[in-house]
């Protein structure tokens, strides 16, 4: 794809959004989508290789949370692949502050070639599971938001994610279509990580028949040290 084609499908959706980017930033999402078509040719970062469906499904869901985000919000990003949400975020809003954790290292390699060709700033990479960081004293708690996209089911990815979160602070899980269940299914995990939820916003990526739902869990209170539990058991035994 040309890149006045990309720039004008990317501007097209983002209308939607009530989000502008400048020229500058439309070109660091263009450059994005192209090594990341050229890095999934090596490693599989993602099934979705056609430009259009990578501007819809990657970065405009992505993009889709901005508004429940704040300008100079220090973020987590969990589980984040081929740096999604996280890298859209810091895109189009360069103020933030970006901790990008995954667990394989194929994956970073790419992250910091992404980072180092769009020249980000205040973006950090790391190499590790959710379950070891979130005990890690220079991570735990020291976060205004931690989000996930398409992780774990909600119960589970809570342990990933609340540990991260300072008081007050916010939990954004990007879920598919049917999260109804999965909030029901995690009241006791929202309870036990002192969580509060929210709200459950669903909605549609613009022009398509997608539908998506965020779900925000505020973090009332200071949670008890065994959480998360040792890595594996979250999921093998969820609260």
């Amino acid at each position: 794809m040309k890149e006045k084609e990309f720039k004008e499908i990317m501007t097209d959706n983002l209308k939607d959004l009530n989000v502008e980017l400048t020229d500058l930033q439309l070109e660091q999402f263009y450059k994005y989508m192209n090594i990341m078509i050229e890095w999934n040719k090596i490693i599989n970062l993602t099934s979705i290789v056609e430009p259009k469906d990578i501007i819809t499904k990657h970065f405009i869901d992505s993009l889709t949370i901005l508004n429940k985000i704040h300008k100079n919000d220090t973020i987590i990003d969990v589980g984040t692949g081929a740096g999604f949400p996280g890298i859209p975020i810091k895109i189009a809003f360069p103020t933030t502050k970006i901790v990008l954790l995954d667990s394989l290292n194929k994956r970073i390699k790419f992250l910091n070639e992404v980072i180092s060709k769009l020249q980000l700033k205040d973006v950090e990479t790391i190499h590790g599971r959710a379950e070891d960081y979130g005990r890690n004293k220079s991570h735990r708690e020291n976060y205004d938001l931690a989000i996930a996209r398409a992780v774990a089911p909600l119960n589970i990815l809570l342990e990933y994610l609340m540990p991260f979160v300072k008081v007050k602070g916010t939990c954004l899980c990007m879920k598919g279509s049917n999260s109804k269940d999965e909030v029901l299914n995690s009241k006791n995990a929202i309870k036990l990580l002192g969580g509060e939820l929210v709200e459950t916003g669903e909605f549609y990526i613009p022009n398509t028949d997608i539908k998506r739902n965020i779900i925000q869990i505020n973090k009332i209170r200071n949670i008890n040290n065994k959480y998360p539990r040792k890595a594996g058991t979250p999921s093998k035994n969820p609260l």
